[in-house]
């Protein structure tokens, strides 16, 4: 005992000695500085974390401070809002069925679920959710480290109780407003719900891919039935590992494809090592033991899977899918007005639109609404059949690709597209549509409502004529010019590139649809933006470009139009220029049959009466003369149509648009590609002839459904003010003398109220010409007579310049040919210098030349030298050919002639050998003398020209087919000619026009 106090005292004395030493003097000041530093860290860290959750906390405040406080019952609401799907009717109430959403759910109880799968649920999506009271706030926090620090690793923090308020409440807009108001909502959605009702919900409410019909699916009661064939409440372990894996990627870890077949080994995969992790999960939790671990992981999951089973064929894809997505637009702009919002804020804010058409999708989807729709059953069952039947669409274009899900090589088929609609003029209804051909269900695009495309010349009567005639520019029968024109780089032609028609009526311009009249008159008014009339008739992509370019007045727009735009926009012609929005939806009731919606007719005036009924008078032309003959002769009943035909570049498009007073068909034609129809036309006819033959064809189909509203009995009538009045037909004036001596006075209609003919024509003088090169010019003073056309009208250079206006042009193409009694247009700037020479030849009993390569020839000169001196044989006017019969054993020359009269320098020699003496044959006693004998040189000559242009000695057509601008083949042969040549002998008669 002794011995170990004695240790204690030597213990204490070395620690007495070690404390007063200077080494533990050191490490006590260290110690203390650590501590007092330990000390302010930790009063700084504290403060810190005060500070940034104060701020965090201030911000979350201001995230959602502005939102209203949703009740009990209204959130609760709208958690179970899955439960009812919307219907449509056709019109008259006539049932077409449940409304066509691509998600199919079948709704169940919690009570009707494998509790395997529910583990499974749980263990994967929120293994804390029997702890938690809606949020996980650990969870939360990495959540927005990893998205502040933007982390390659994204972990998820939403608990089943948020990912349920996301997709009943919410949207899925990526944003800290969304989230904060998801952890606000989830929080209360935990004390207005127990966790059976909220499980219960989140799953009937979360997507589970594709079944084996290759529809999506939602609603674990919908994903055990379309998976595995059996209900909820049999899965086994294996089976709800797989279910449950399914929403991280629905449409990766689905076994089945779009088309309800089953993926291969490669498409499987994804979902099956989803399965795994489901299972490894549900070990790590404790919900399953290492032995039911095994089995499962080692189950064969894909002997499960059902067989394909294809879906019941929907007949009305097209209208169900346009009627959904008009009923999403109509209560979109319903929420939004419910929530204070101007719902034309829509139009112009894509944010504000994108959400509340997420909402309204949600809300058509599980609303329970009855939305009764304009469409005619009778029509619109009538049109798909004819447009199904119609053979002469085009040709079939197919392309391989490799399909992403399964990886197969699949072909793609693209057919020529098609796209109609049929309104009713008075009210706007959308009678009937066709939306293409071959419906496809990804990308469930309708070719009559949604497809913008260019089009064509069915742009002129709309944008061209109608306005001009409003302004007061022209009548309906005024004079225009179809003369080609350079505007920098742009030099358009006509449907034929090489037709100029000249100074033409405006009734012809537009039934031939010619396009250099339609730029010409449209560049006259342009400065006071007609594009607006389009505006009014609910074009709705017109940009501030197409206000400018030229070319819109022939359907070059940036965007284009649809064929509802375009056929509602004809229809304003059939309302006496009232504009009648189109619609296909007449109202919406909601559950307890309370009408949310009823559409109302709201006419906004376009143009006057007067300006319809003239436009209308001038389309009927079409019909009957024009681009659309053969539409016409394909009807089966007679009515008072209008119509108006359109071909866009390369033929990517066809159109045909048509109304008489109580409907309006407009069909387009195209590839979806834009390719061009102007192919494989032996087989399928011109691409204006088919769209032609398929109007008629759908027109048809709707006067067999009911021939009363198709084929009134009535026409269009003509208002007062519309009246006939005389004019020039060269400038559009009041007929002078001159006029009237050539015969060129024409009648048509004009709106008293804005434009008749009153000033005095002074389009034409008296007037000589010549021809060069096919154009007729006024000749000069020196030209030679004999190559003078005399006693005519010309016009005067003054209005000619007038005519041709800005964009100027040929002056001598305004009256092409020196046709009728208008026999010059232009003067021609002659050199000064000689012609050039040309070349002679002997052809049997026909001396023939080549072409002089100087401009300005108007004509050559046959001369005989045989005795040494020059002796005229003949005079030939430019446009008459270039041979002579001569007579043997003589010399000749050519020499070129010009407008100034000067001669070019001789051809060659031409001499041909005198024929030998010979007894003449003594005719039998009883023959007939021969009619032609002793007749003289008739000059036969029957060249058509093919070699330079020019036409024979005997007139003949140039045979050009004059097909109109949309390429319709109606016309027949030009007929050329001159007049009797005086004293030479030639024999020509004069002109004859042969067009149809």
């Amino acid at each position: 005992m002794n011995r170990f106090i004695e240790y204690i005292r030597e213990l204490n004395a070395k620690l007495d000695r070690l404390a007063a030493s200077k080494q533990m003097s050191r490490i006590r000041i260290t110690g203390s500085v650590i501590w007092n530093l330990v000390l302010i860290f930790l009063i700084f860290t504290t403060t810190a974390v005060v500070f940034v959750g104060g701020l965090g906390l201030g911000y979350f405040a201001s995230l959602v401070k502005d939102d209203a406080l949703i009740s009990k019952a209204e959130m609760r609401d709208q958690i179970y809002n899955y439960d009812e799907t919307s219907e449509i009717y056709f019109a008259g109430d006539i049932y077409i069925g449940k409304l066509r959403t691509d998600l199919e759910r079948r709704e169940t109880s919690i009570a009707k679920v494998s509790p395997t799968l529910i583990n499974a649920v749980l263990a994967t999506e929120d293994e804390y959710f029997n702890e938690h009271e809606g949020i996980v706030p650990k969870a939360v926090l990495r959540g927005l480290l990893q998205d502040i620090t933007n982390s390659s690793t994204q972990t998820g923090g939403s608990t089943l109780t948020q990912q349920l308020i996301k997709n009943q409440i919410l949207t899925n807009e990526v944003s800290y407003e969304r989230k904060a108001r998801e952890i606000l909502l989830a929080i209360r959605l935990e004390k207005f719900m127990t966790k059976q009702e909220i499980i219960e919900a989140y799953l009937n409410i979360i997507p589970y891919g594709r079944n084996a019909s290759g529809k999506n699916i939602a609603g674990v009661e919908t994903a055990a039935q379309g998976i595995f064939g059996i209900s909820a409440s049999e899965l086994n372990l294996a089976q709800a590992a797989y279910i449950a894996g399914i929403p991280q990627a629905p449409f990766a870890h689905t076994p089945f494809t779009n088309t309800g077949e089953i993926k291969d080994a490669e498409g499987l995969k994804p979902g099956i090592d989803r399965k795994e992790t489901v299972l490894k999960r549900m070990l790590a939790v404790g919900y399953i033991t290492k032995e039911e671990y095994e089995q499962a992981a080692n189950y064969d999951i894909t002997k499960d899977f059902r067989d394909p089973e294809p879906e019941a064929t929907d007949n009305y894809p097209w209208l169900t899918y346009e009627l959904e997505d008009r009923a999403k637009a109509i209560i979109a702009r319903i929420l939004a007005e419910k929530d204070g919002i101007d719902p034309e804020r829509l139009d112009e804010e894509e944010n504000l639109e994108e959400k509340y058409m997420i909402l309204a999708d949600r809300d058509v989807r599980s609303g329970g609404y009855r939305i009764y729709s304009t469409i005619d059953k009778g029509m619109y069952d009538a049109m798909q059949e004819s447009a199904q039947n119609f053979q002469s669409y085009g040709h079939t274009f197919t392309t391989t690709q490799i399909d992403e899900e399964t990886g197969e090589e699949i072909v793609i088929e693209e057919p020529v597209q098609v796209g109609s609609i049929a309104i009713e003029n008075n009210t706007g209804k959308i009678l009937s549509f066709v939306g293409g051909r071959k419906f496809n269900l990804e990308q469930q695009f309708n070719y009559a409502t949604q497809a913008y495309r260019p089009n064509g010349s069915t742009m002129k009567p709309l944008l061209v004529y109608a306005p001009a005639i409003e302004y007061g520019v022209i009548g309906a029968g005024s004079p225009v010019a179809d003369v080609k024109f350079t505007l920098g780089s742009y030099s358009p032609s006509n449907y034929i590139e090489s037709q100029e028609l000249g100074i033409i009526p405006a009734r012809e311009a537009l039934a031939k649809s010619q396009n250099l009249p339609a730029l010409r008159l449209y560049d006259a008014i342009r400065d006071r933006k007609p594009a607006s009339f389009l505006e009014q008739m609910g074009f709705t992509k017109v940009t501030p470009g197409d206000y400018e370019n030229l070319s819109a007045a022939i359907g070059g727009l940036t965007y284009g139009t649809t064929v509802e735009e375009n056929t509602n926009a004809f229809a304003t012609f059939a309302n006496g220029g009232q504009f009648i929005d189109a619609y296909m939806i007449d109202r919406i009731e909601d559950l307890d049959g309370n009408i949310i919606y009823k559409h109302e007719v709201e006419p906004v005036k376009v143009f006057s009466p007067e300006t319809s009924y003239m436009v209308t008078d001038m389309l009927r032309d079409v019909l009957d003369e024009g681009t659309a003959t053969r539409a016409n002769s394909a009807l089966k009943f007679s009515s008072d149509f209008a119509a108006k035909t359109g071909t866009t570049n390369e033929h990517k498009d066809v159109w045909l648009v048509g109304y008489n007073p109580n409907i309006s068909l407009g069909v387009w034609l195209g590839y979806d590609q834009n390719k061009s129809l102007y192919q494989f036309n032996n087989t399928y006819g011109q691409p204006s002839t088919r769209v032609n033959l398929l109007w008629a064809s759908l027109m048809n189909s709707l006067y067999d459904v009911n021939p009363e509203l198709v084929d009134p009995q009535g026409q269009f009538e003509r208002p007062a003010n519309v009246v006939n009045a005389s004019f020039c037909g060269i400038s559009g004036d009041a007929p002078s003398t001159a006029c009237t001596q050539a015969g060129l006075v024409r009648s048509d209609l004009f709106n008293r109220n804005v434009f008749l003919p009153s000033k005095v024509d002074e389009s034409l003088n008296a007037s000589s010409s010549v021809m060069i090169n096919g154009k007729a010019y006024i000749a000069l003073d020196s030209t030679p007579r004999e190559f003078v056309t005399t006693g005519g009208s010309g016009i005067n250079s003054e209005f000619a310049s007038r005519i041709l206006g800005r964009l100027g042009g040929d002056p001598s193409k305004l009256w092409p040919g020196g046709t009728s009694n208008v026999v010059s247009s232009a003067r021609f700037n002659a050199d000064g210098s000689p012609p050039q020479a040309v070349s002679a030849s002997l052809s049997g009993n026909a001396i023939t030349w080549s072409k002089s390569a100087s401009n300005d020839v108007i004509g050559y000169r046959v001369y005989d030298i045989t005795n040494g001196s020059r002796t005229h044989v003949t005079t030939l006017r430019d446009g008459s050919g270039r041979q002579s019969t001569i007579t043997s054993g003589r010399s000749y020359i050519v020499v070129a002639v010009d407008i100034t009269g000067l001669e070019s320098a001789q051809s060659n020699t031409i001499t041909t050998v005198a024929a030998p003496p010979t007894e003449p044959e003594q005719p039998p006693e009883n023959n007939k003398p021969d009619p032609n004998e002793g007749n003289g040189n008739q000059n036969g000559d029957t060249d058509d020209g093919s070699n330079d242009g020019t036409n024979g000695e005997t007139p003949n057509g140039n045979g050009e087919g004059n097909s109109n601008g949309d390429g319709d083949n109606n016309g027949g042969g030009n007929g050329t000619g001159n007049d009797t040549d005086p004293g030479n002998g030639t024999g020509q008669t004069p002109p004859t026009d042969t067009n149809q």
